[in-house]
């Protein structure tokens, strides 16, 4: 589906197409109506034509699905694994530390840089020189 807000993201960084959908019924030439996951229950489910794509099913492209624990909001928690890496950015008055994290998403393991300021707000991290460690 074309040009729908996909959980609260507008703009550029929208993912343009959302995912493949059984389609129940071919309502007439131009519409038809898809089944929907229970999560987007609050949108119509009937769809004109021209913002449907052809699905062609790749049998190479099988993605094992990850079973992760949810919270009643839909939300997960990822837990960082530790900080690899820190730089300081140097503003005209001011200076900004940054932290590179590890995070642990389930299955996979990717970083990302935080500010050194929120991470001991989120978690209990001290800082020892250059490096900052957990406790």
């Amino acid at each position: 589906m074309k040009g729908k807000t996909q959980f609260g993201v507008k703009g550029k960084l929208a993912s343009k197409y959302v995912r493949p959908y059984e389609i129940l019924e071919k309502i007439n030439l131009v519409t038809y109506r898809v089944a929907l996951l229970p999560v987007m229950e609050h949108m119509h489910n009937v769809f004109h034509v021209s913002i449907l794509r052809d699905y062609l099913r790749d049998p190479l492209l099988v993605i094992e699905p990850t079973h992760a624990l949810l919270k009643d909001d839909y939300t997960y928690e990822e837990r960082q694994i530790q900080i690899v890496n820190r730089r300081i950015k140097r503003l005209r008055n001011k200076r900004i530390s940054f932290v590179k994290v590890d995070w642990r998403n389930h299955r996979e393991t990717y970083a990302t840089w935080e500010k050194e300021e929120d991470m001991m707000k989120r978690s209990r991290f001290i800082s020892i020189g250059s490096n900052v460690l957990p406790n």
